[in-house]
Parts: structure tokens; sequence; C-alpha cells
């Protein structure tokens, strides 16, 4: 990387308990040009949408990275523990705040590490992939302890992300089993939010989408995403539809963009399916959107 001090890596997991509605987040940034590492973990559910309600919410903006970091095995500032078990498929996670959350899971991709593939999306020329895996292992928050067992994404970045976001966009996920799943990144236009890249995994084969589209409908106090459908077609020439309803959701506000993020229930064909709808803004262009509705 360059000596640019916005050079940027980022380590992101998620997880789900469908019956609870709760969903999941380890998320951290590193910015080794000046030391820092910022983020940590998020629980919510549906009691609660906001980041100071949710049932847990560990958010830093630049603790100090130790300069011999090894993010193979390492211990964060923020309480965040990862462990590389085997590279690119199985990491140990944990997370401490003593009375609050303890976490200790597991995640074993069910698919080999997928890289991004066009430049057109929010990624832009970054180095990317992302993974589908299954997350075993439970968290004992505020004194109840949760059994997990789902099937979440993670995704790794590496390039410059300086503090702003210059477009709106969502990242959109959705699994019914090991092997049938989705991932779509899309822009926002006047005319709808075309797919930018993505890929569609089923009948033993994960394949780069070609083209497609996300379309929601939202709530009109909000703003919100209240219904979401996918609909796109693979370089094999193979259709992905999906349709989903948000069951809970969690606002974070992160700099200069807010990153609505919501479990949703998915429809694959006959089976039903988890993931997410992350649904960011730039803030402006949030407030514009709302200032406009009402």
């Amino acid at each position: 990387m360059s000596d640019r001090w916005w050079e940027t890596e980022t380590v992101w997991f998620s997880f789900h308990h469908p019956e609870r509605q709760l969903g999941g987040w380890f998320y951290n940034m590193f910015r080794p040009n000046i030391g820092t590492v910022a983020g940590g973990i998020w629980i919510w559910d549906a009691s609660a949408e906001l980041p100071w309600e949710v049932p847990y919410s560990a958010n830093y903006t630049a603790l100090r990275l130790p300069a011999d970091a090894d993010l193979r095995d390492i211990t964060l500032p923020n309480g965040v523990s990862m462990r590389v078990l085997k590279p690119t498929m199985s990491y140990r996670l944990g997370f401490e705040d003593e009375g609050r959350l303890s976490a200790a899971l597991r995640f074993d991709g069910i698919m080999p590490p997928e890289p991004l593939t066009a430049v057109g999306s929010t990624f832009g020329s970054a180095h990317h992939f992302d993974q589908f895996g299954r997350v075993t292992g439970s968290l004992e928050l505020h004194g109840e302890q949760i059994d997990i067992d789902c099937l979440g994404m993670r995704d790794r970045t590496w390039g410059p992300r300086p503090e702003h976001r210059p477009r709106q966009a969502a990242y959109v996920t959705g699994a019914a089993s090991d092997d049938h799943g989705f991932l779509a990144v899309t822009n926002t236009t006047p005319d709808g939010d075309p797919i930018a890249y993505g890929f569609f995994r089923c009948d033993g084969r994960t394949v780069s989408l070609a083209e497609g589209k996300r379309t929601v409908e939202r709530d009109a106090k909000r703003g919100w995403v209240t219904q979401i459908t996918i609909e796109a077609t693979d370089t094999e020439g193979r259709h992905l539809l999906a349709t989903g309803r948000p069951v809970s959701r969690m606002i974070i506000n992160r700099h200069s963009f807010i990153d609505i993020n919501s479990l949703i229930q998915w429809q694959l064909r006959d089976q039903t399916g988890w993931g997410e709808d992350q649904d960011m803004w730039p803030v402006h262009s949030f407030s514009a959107y709302r200032r406009a509705s009402r």
C-alpha cells in the first residue's frame, strides 16, 4: 500500500439468530500507516434501530494499533479477538466486555473467497473478496446465553478509503443453504438500483452476476426498506430471483455516511433464507431525501 494515511484494511464477519430476529457484526477497520484500528462489534434485534438503543454496540473511532500487529492471531484494544485456524477458510472470533457481552464464535467457509471482479461498484478498484460460511458458537448477552448456528458472510478489503463515501449504494446477501445463495452490490441511479458486482451460488458452482437490479419499497415515515427484490442473471444465463422482508435493523453512522442494515428473511425459489441489506447513504443525501418527504 502507499504511504497515504487513508490506506485501509477491513475485516468483517456477520452472523444472526433467525428465531430471535437477531443480527450481529464483527467489523474492524485498520489504518496501518497511522497506527489506528476502528470499529468493534454490534448486536441488534427488532426491539430498536438506533446504535445507542440496540442490545449492544461498540464502535470505536481510532484506537492504537500495535506496530507488530498480526491479524492472523490478535486481540485488539476494543475487545475483539481473531485467530486464523485455516487460511482463507476457518477463523475463531471472540469478544469480551465483562457483564455486557461475551462472544465465542467460529467461521468455516462453505466456498472459497470470491474476489472482486468489477470496478464499477462501491468498492472501486480496491482489493476485496466475499465469502459465505457457517458461523457457530455462542454469545452471552447481558447474562443470557444465545447459541449461534447460521450461514453468514464475511469480507476483506485492502485499499484507499478516505473519510467519505462518494455515492449511494447497497450490499445485499442471502443464503438458504450451503449451495444456494447470492451477493449483490448495487449502485443507485434515477432509474433504479443496478447490480454492479455480485455472484450467484447454485448447483455447486459460484458464478459472477452479469446484470440485474435491486428493487425496494420504503417506509414513508422513516425512509428505510420494508420490502426488497433482487432479480439478476449470472454469466452462464442462470436466473436469480429473491424476495425478502426485513425483520430487524440497525442504523450505523460511519463517518460521512449511514448504513441502514436490515436482517432479511428471503424467499429463494421454494426455500427460505437469511441475509442482510446494507442500505448505504451519504449523510447529506439521506438528509435531503428525508427533508423532501417531509
